[in-house]
Parts: structure tokens; C-alpha cells; sequence
């Protein structure tokens, strides 16, 4: 839909970790080599297969498309590290999860991490499964951004394939998807919003938003994603409309059984029963949350959960906690307009102060 829109991207380091000597040098030279990548034959038909609403046109786009390294940017000064990636949208939109895998991936190896092995990865994964599946819930695999490594990623699939039967129901990693025979599953990222705030205005965003999705994918992929511009803003423009046509929400900041509220309170208003929609939780699960929340939406609306690094990356040492988020915007050839993201839980907000407080003003947020 914006062929000709773009987009920067900035690294941020929430966590302040500490990265060693050389670190940029070879994030750089790792990230070089991703211009060799290319879609396979075999690749092509599994998308094909398991993700029928791209469509030919797309995927002809994916079989020629080559990542162009020089629209990633990389400073080191001393410890800390800085990435921004600028270029066309839809080109630049498919460097956030390598170059994030990367990241983790080059920080554990070269500051000498040690980690749990494979076996003890295998069975610390196949524990979680089951403590899952006795709980009653599905489960998908979201933990390829911030993953100890892919060779833990692998073992953490294996376990989950081997042992989650009646739980397990997917990965968001369409190349694991493909290795063990397994849907491909996701959602919508908040850049989709944060793009129509620069192009559309903060308060036409959620809206434009969803017609936009609605209009491409005719009723797939129909989990909309709620908090981009706070909950509350959201469910303002998630109309009767909306509210039928998408299957569901996710839930990605502030306390998820508050948010559990709201929108059972929402569906109930518009004559919906809960029950028929789907919340997908997915903000920094471990089995505590999962079970609490499991208790508390029960027999209320449906549920299902999305968990990443609490799988990924539970390898021995601490994960750790970057983001790569759009900051910037040029949707039609004019000025670069700031973009925003205003999450329900403190600290998560995305944006310049002055951008951040202008979206505030606009929508009536104090």
C-alpha cells in the first residue's frame, strides 16, 4: 500500500548492557553477509502453503529480494552500541528480527557467556510445555529477537514439537516453522500504527490502521494489536465493525488482567460474546503469569499466549532486553515526520518528548 514510504529505525539498549570491545566490527561484518541470503524453491512452496493470504505477487517479491546492508548504520563508542537502519519500508521492515537475533547471539559469544547444554535445554523446555498443556492453553513460540542463539532455538523447537502435542501450536521463525513441520504464527507489529500516526494523524491511526489490514488480508491474520497508542485510544475506534470482523486482540503492556477487563466489558457492550474472540497474551510470559492469567479469563473470553525469550533464552545467563522500534517516517516524498508509540506501562514509551507530548495533547491523554 506505501511502495514509496520511508522509514528509520534506531537500536535501543533498555537493558544498558555493556558491549565488549570490537563488538560493531563484527556486527558489521555479520550483518554484511546477510546480502547472500536468498529464498529457496522449497522456502517459497511452504509459504505458499501455510500462509495462503500473501499472495503470488508477494511472494515472487520475496524469491528476488536480497538484503541491501548499506542501509544499516553502526557506531561503538566504548561500551555502548548504536544501529539505525533507514531505506524504503517495505524493504527495511524485514531487517528488525535477524539483525536483533544477531545482536544477542554476538553479545553472549563474545563475552564468553556460558551456558546450560543442549540436554538441559531440551528438558528445561519440555518441563515448561507440559506445565502449559496441564494448564489447558495453547501456546506459540515468539522468541526469535531476542534468542540465546539458533542453536538453543533449535532445541527449544525440538522440545516443544517433541513434547507440546495438544499445546503447542506454532512459531513466529517461518524458517523453524518450516524444519519442524509446524504453523507459522504472529501478529501485526506497532510500526503498522505508528507509520499511519505519521501519515494519517495520531487520532486517525488505529482506524486506517485496521481498515488498511482489513482491506489487504480479507479476514486472515485477524488478531489486531491494541496498545500502540494506549488501550484505552484503541477501543474508542474498535467499533461494532472492527469489533466483528477481527478475531481478536493481543495484549502487549500494563497489567493483562485490567486489559482483560476492558475488552470483555467492550465485547459485551456491542453485543458480542466474549467467549467468540481471542485474547492472545504476549508481554514478557514466564508460567506464573500464564497461570494467573489462565485463572482469571477462564470461561470468560478465549485466550491463547505468545512467549519468547522466557523460552529462548533461559540458556544460564541474564537475557537481554533490546528493542529495535521505527522512530521516523517520510510517507510521501515530504518532511520526516517523528513517530509514537504510547504503551500502558511506563518506561515503554517510543518517541521524541516533544512528538510524545504533541500525540498526548492530541489525543487528550494526560
Amino acid at each position: 500500500m506505501f511502495p514509496e514510504a520511508k522509514v528509520r529505525y534506531q537500536f535501543i539498549n533498555r537493558g544498558e548492557h555493556s558491549f565488549p570491545e570490537g563488538f560493531g566490527k563484527v556486527l558489521r561484518e555479520k550483518i554484511d553477509e546477510l546480502a547472500q541470503l536468498k529464498l529457496s524453491r522449497e522456502e517459497k512452496h511452504f509459504v505458499q502453503v501455510t500462509c495462503p493470504y500473501l499472495n503470488p505477487v508477494y511472494l515472487d517479491f520475496l524469491e528476488g529480494y536480497r538484503f541491501n546492508p548499506s542501509e544499516i548504520h553502526i557506531e561503538q563508542e566504548g561500551d555502548q552500541l548504536q544501529v539505525h537502519i533507514e531505506g524504503l519500508w517495505y524493504r527495511t521492515v524485514l531487517w528488525e528480527v535477524p539483525v536483533m537475533s544477531i545482536i544477542c547471539e554476538l553479545f553472549y559469544l563474545l563475552t564468553d557467556a556460558q551456558r546450560i547444554s543442549d540436554d538441559e535445554v531440551l528438558q528445561n523446555t519440555r518441563a515448561k510445555i507440559e506445565q502449559y498443556r496441564e494448564l489447558g492453553v495453547t501456546v506459540a513460540e515468539f522468541g526469535t529477537r531476542r534468542r540465546y542463539s539458533y542453536a538453543v532455538h533449535r532445541r527449544v523447537m525440538q522440545a516443544l514439537t517433541q513434547y507440546g502435542k495438544g499445546s503447542f501450536i506454532g512459531t513466529s521463525n517461518v524458517h523453524l516453522a518450516m524444519l519442524y513441520q509446524v504453523k507459522p504464527i504472529g501478529t501485526h507489529a506497532h510500526e503498522w500504527f505508528m507509520f499511519h500516526g505519521a501519515r494519517y494523524g495520531f487520532k486517525m491511526a488505529n482506524a486506517v490502521g485496521l481498515e488498511n489490514w482489513v482491506r489487504t488480508y480479507r479476514g486472515d491474520l485477524g488478531i489486531a494489536l491494541s496498545d500502540t497508542y494506549t488501550n484505552d485510544i484503541f477501543l474508542k475506534q474498535f467499533d461494532k465493525m472492527f469489533s466483528k470482523l477481527f478475531d481478536g486482540v493481543r495484549h502487549d503492556s500494563g497489567d493483562p488482567l485490567v486489559f482483560a477487563d476492558k475488552f470483555i466489558s467492550h465485547y459485551q457492550s456491542m453485543g458480542i460474546d466474549p467467549k467468540s474472540k481471542t485474547i492472545i497474551f504476549s508481554d514478557a510470559l514466564n508460567y506464573d503469569k500464564v497461570a494467573r492469567i489462565t485463572a482469571y479469563c477462564r470461561d470468560k473470553i478465549g485466550m491463547s499466549f505468545g512467549i519468547g525469550t522466557s523460552l529462548t533464552n533461559d540458556a544460564g545467563p541474564a537475557p537481554m532486553n533490546i528493542v529495535i522500534k521505527m522512530t521516523e517516517a517520510q510517507p510521501q516524498h515530504d518532511e520526516w515526520v517523528g513517530v509514537v508509540k504510547l504503551s500502558d506501562e511506563n518506561g515503554k514509551h517510543t518517541g521524541t518528548e516533544k512528538m510524545i507530548g504533541l500525540a498526548k495533547t492530541i489525543l487528550g491523554i494526560t
